[in-house]
């Protein structure tokens, strides 16, 4: 059976920055406390774009530095839950937008692991032969769900869409994306929710944050194990962005003090979906890991789910 590898990156994100002091013009907060807290420092916050037209922007930039058109596409995927359209799904929209024609095309809500997870299913396809080019795209619009009154959350939360080509590998040729490692842990499914029929996001913060430290090194190692990489080899670590101290944490435990980790929490907060392929992304775009390297993913949230792989830079 073939492999597949990561053929290229794109994103987007909107172009309004909201930075802590202006949070703190409306909620009682302050730009030190939100810093030393979840280590934000600003955020993106769309207008009129929708999920499906920031998915569609990262995935047309993707497309375009692969070398590939929209015809050689026959797979499209999404993962979000901040989707508001229950039919069509976004993926079709993406489609639709970008001329793909009569792709197989689906959405993936895990939350914040959908784009690990998304990748996890788009390499099961083209390993079966079912899918040769596909798009994987994680796309958030959390402002739609942010409730702005509340300082816990609205902190936190950010707008964007990163986008991969993913496409099957040559018999010669080395996979470029390791096996997923995934699974949950349905039992405290309820510290992260977006509930109801206009709903906000809730959650309990320091339960999250336990169980992110404790429990996932372990999981992140396994995908290491799974794809025969050391973790002293790993170029980069790309874990979902949700929290600076939560990502501090597993690093430490994983221990690999000569890779990049990404920290575009600072600058984007948390994208869910959208968090890993859009600082995979710009460490492509800025060039700070070398063509080839690996790269271990690591995505976890509501649900709580979680999924990881290695993959090799684009």
């Amino acid at each position: 059976m073939a492999g597949s590898r990561i053929a290229a990156m794109g994103h987007y994100q909107p172009s309004r920055v909201v930075t802590n002091d202006e949070l703190a013009q409306f909620v009682d907060t302050n730009d030190e406390w939100i810093r030393d807290r979840v280590g934000i420092a600003t955020r993106r916050i769309a207008g009129e774009e929708t999920v499906a037209d920031m998915a569609a922007a990262a995935a047309g930039k993707a497309l375009a530095s692969s070398g590939l058109t929209a015809a050689d596409i026959d797979l499209v995927v999404v993962a979000t839950c901040t989707s508001v359209d229950r039919s069509p799904n976004v993926a079709c929209r993406v489609a639709a937008k970008l001329g793909v024609n009569a792709p197989a095309a689906y959405d993936l809500n895990t939350a914040c692991s959908g784009f690990a997870y998304a990748l996890g299913t788009v390499d099961h396809a083209i390993r079966a032969g079912a899918a040769r080019n596909a798009l994987v795209i994680g796309a958030e619009k959390l402002s739609d769900v942010t409730d702005w009154t509340d300082r816990s959350t609205c902190i936190i939360f950010g707008d964007g869409a990163g986008a991969a080509v993913v496409t099957a590998t040559a018999d010669d040729e080395p996979t470029g994306i390791g096996p997923v490692v995934w699974g949950s842990a349905p039992e405290k499914s309820d510290a992260v929710r977006i509930e109801g029929w206009r709903p906000y996001i809730a959650q309990e913060g320091q339960s999250v944050f336990r169980w992110a430290t404790t429990a996932l090194a372990p999981l992140a190692l396994q995908a290491c194990e799974r794809a025969g990489v050391a973790p002293s080899e790993l170029a980069a670590f790309v874990p979902h962005q949700a929290n600076a101290r939560i990502i501090d944490g597993i690093a430490k435990r994983l221990n690999i003090p000569d890779a990049i980790i990404a920290k575009d929490i600072v600058e984007s907060g948390n994208t869910s979906a959208a968090s890993i392929p859009l600082a995979l992304s710009k460490m492509v775009e800025r060039r700070e890991v070398p063509a080839g390297a690996p790269v271990l993913l690591f995505g976890f949230g509501g649900g709580l789910t979680y999924a990881g792989q290695v993959v090799r830079c684009p």
